[in-house]
C-alpha cells in the first residue's frame, strides 16, 4: 500500500512540532533584546544638555558628522558627538546612550568596516591610570591607535561592549551611559 503524500506529510508535522514550538519561544524570548531599530526620545533635560568645552584639560573643537555619521546618528538611542582635541590634534567621540542597544559597538568594528586594518587589541592604562580597550588600526600609510570605554551614571567603567550590553539589559548597570572613543595619530 503506498502512503499518500498528505499522511506522510503529517506524520513530518507530528514529528516536528517540538522543533517548532522550541524555535518560536527562543524567538519570543529574543525580541525584547531586538528593539524596535528606532532611537528612543530622549528627556528633555538630557536633550538639553551641552557638550563639555574640555576633556582633560584638553580644548574640544566640535566636528561636522559625515553624511554615513548622520545617518547612523538618526536611528541612534542617544546622542554623538565628535570633536578635536585642539593642543594633541587627536579625535575624540562622545556617545551618550539612553538605553542598551546592539548600536553601541566594539570602535573595532567600525574601523573594519570602513576599510582599516585592526590589530594589537590589548587593554591599557593611560597616565591617569584609567582602563581602555586599545587597538592600531592602519589604511594607506596611515596609523592610529583607538582606544574606548563606557562609563554608566555610578561611574562603573566597561572596556567591552557586550559585558555592558548585558549588565545594561539585565539592570546591573544604569544610565545614561557615556561612551568614550579616543582616536590617537601614529604617524605613518
Amino acid at each position: 500500500m503506498k502512503t499518500s503524500v498528505v499522511e506522510k506529510a503529517r506524520r513530518w508535522a507530528q514529528a516536528q512540532w517540538p522543533y517548532a514550538l522550541t524555535a518560536t519561544l527562543l524567538w519570543c524570548a529574543m525580541l525584547p533584546l531586538a528593539g524596535s531599530g528606532r532611537a528612543a526620545p530622549l528627556p528633555a533635560a538630557a536633550a538639553q544638555e551641552e557638550w563639555p568645552r574640555e576633556w582633560r584639560g584638553q580644548a574640544l573643537q566640535p566636528l561636522a558628522r559625515s553624511a554615513v555619521e548622520a545617518r547612523f546618528a538618526e536611528r541612534f538611542p542617544g546622542r554623538i558627538a565628535r570633536f578635536r582635541l585642539a593642543a594633541a590634534g587627536d579625535e575624540l567621540v562622545l556617545r551618550e546612550v539612553q538605553r542598551p542597544t546592539r548600536m553601541l559597538h566594539p570602535a573595532a568594528d567600525c574601523w573594519r568596516g570602513i576599510g582599516w586594518r585592526v590589530q594589537a587589541a590589548q587593554l591599557r592604562r593611560d597616565e591617569e591610570q584609567t582602563l581602555w580597550r586599545c587597538f592600531e588600526a592602519t589604511q594607506a600609510g596611515q596609523r592610529v591607535r583607538v582606544c574606548e570605554r563606557i562609563v554608566d551614571a555610578q561611574g562603573r567603567a566597561f572596556t567591552d561592549t557586550s559585558a555592558w550590553f548585558w549588565a545594561a539589559s539585565l539592570g546591573q548597570s544604569s544610565g545614561p551611559w557615556q561612551a568614550i572613543t579616543h582616536v590617537q595619530g601614529l604617524g605613518s
